[in-house]
């Protein structure tokens, strides 16, 4: 066994391999739009994770399976006791996704190890491409479901019976497509983790910076609001005598959208879902349902979103002559990510002449779960118009490459180089 050595700053992936896999995945659940269409546990599913698994085979990777689904491709380590760093994301998409969301971390990790074949350098610690089941939630809610069941967020029982609008269920739907693994989850210990991924807004491309160094992921507060008014007759009932619920639901829109930008630059708030009933056009709606999701770096500034909204409903509640229930339904704390694998990423950065800016993940990723159970850290690159979760989704050739070359070298200094084999 030769002697650990950081990564040589010459080391590079290969750009346009990593390109043409990005294309071949796009091509299954392909859209006339250009985008991607390969909802969790489909058919379509299936065949993405066998060509990845393929792929994978052909690496000289050995795979397993958990009971969640999710796949783990091995690369060996020289010394067979370490726990691997793994690397990854998944590839499951929104119903009118793109080509890169989750895939670009997915296809990153394979090139990462395509090219430390091809120089046939090895490290002391396993490398592990890991691809998660049901990342995005489209199809089964809620979202990073395998990655919370590892993490312990979720139990595996949970998880399993999710079931989507027809009734089927994860675990069933697994079964069907031959992906219930027989290894535990959460049962593989992890030297580190690290996942490549789009920005998902415009802040990188607007700023002209290629690579984004990920050192928080934002808390999250969902909330549901019921409002109960009176339904009557939009023509005979007098403007001062209606208790409407939808014009209640309307300053709460306006009530949230003034929370973030109170709670500016870090802050989201939104209303994404509302439902009026009896949704007639001559009848004053007597209750609407709509929901609110407030979103922080800082937990005491989440917190003190909260605390604006909780005040803001009663009083549009008191005003309207409404009645009102409000209950959180789903709290994430926020998540800061380990200092020596965020210093990994913006020493590779820096080491190969990027220029880089911190950054706060405002989404979701199984990056986020991962940070609870072990060393992790993300890299961001742009995505054009800061377009996500949209089949007009782009990137550039470039910017992929830059991404995955910091990616190989962050992942080697925790995976110690040793040499040629």
């Amino acid at each position: 066994m030769g002697r650990a050595m950081p990564p040589d700053s010459n080391l590079a992936v290969n750009g346009a391999r990593l390109w043409d896999s990005l294309m071949e995945m796009a091509k299954i659940g392909a859209t006339p739009k250009g985008g991607v269409k390969r909802l969790t546990l489909t058919d379509l599913d299936k065949e993405s994770r066998e060509l990845f698994i393929r792929w994978c085979k052909t690496a000289g990777c050995s795979i397993a399976v958990d009971r969640m689904g999710s796949i783990f491709a091995r690369r060996t380590g020289t010394d067979p006791t370490l726990a691997p760093v793994m690397v990854g994301s998944h590839l499951d998409t929104q119903p009118t996704g793109g080509k890169f969301d989750g895939a670009l971390g997915v296809m990153a990790a394979l090139e990462l190890v395509r090219t430390l074949n091809d120089l046939d350098i090895r490290t002391r610690h396993p490398i592990e491409i890991a691809m998660w089941t049901n990342e995005e939630g489209s199809r089964f809610a809620p979202s990073m479901t395998a990655s919370g069941v590892f993490a312990g967020a979720f139990t595996l029982d949970f998880a399993l019976s999710l079931a989507d609008a027809d009734g089927r269920t994860i675990g069933g739907e697994l079964k069907r497509i031959g992906y219930d693994g027989p290894e535990g989850v959460g049962s593989r210990p992890v030297h580190a983790f690290f996942e490549l991924h789009i920005e998902q807004g415009p802040i990188l491309e607007e700023a002209g910076i290629d690579i984004g160094v990920v050192t928080h992921a934002n808390g999250q507060r969902w909330y549901e609001i019921n409002l109960t008014g009176v339904e009557s007759h939009a023509g005979p009932t007098p403007m001062s005598r209606r208790k409407d619920a939808l014009l209640g639901a309307a300053r709460i829109v306006e009530l949230v959208n003034g929370i973030g930008h109170a709670h500016e630059p870090s802050a989201c708030a939104t209303c994404g879902m509302i439902q009026s009933y009896p949704n007639s056009r001559n009848v004053i709606p007597g209750h609407v349902f709509l929901t609110v999701d407030l979103r922080h770096p800082d937990d005491a500034r989440l917190t003190s979103m909260f605390k604006a909204l909780e005040k803001g409903v009663a009083e549009v509640a008191a005003r309207t002559g409404l009645a009102y229930d409000m209950k959180e339904v789903f709290y994430f704390p926020p998540q800061p990510f380990e200092a020596s694998c965020v210093e990994a990423v913006r020493k590779a950065a820096m080491r190969l002449g990027h220029a880089t800016r911190d950054i706060t993940s405002g989404a979701g990723h199984d990056a986020v779960y991962m940070a609870r159970v072990c060393p992790t850290a993300m890299i961001f690159t742009p995505c054009i118009g800061g377009i996500s979760h949209n089949e007009a989704e782009d990137m550039t050739p470039a910017w992929a490459t830059a991404g995955a070359n910091v990616l190989l070298h962050a992942v080697l200094e925790k995976a110690e180089v040793i040499g040629a084999a």
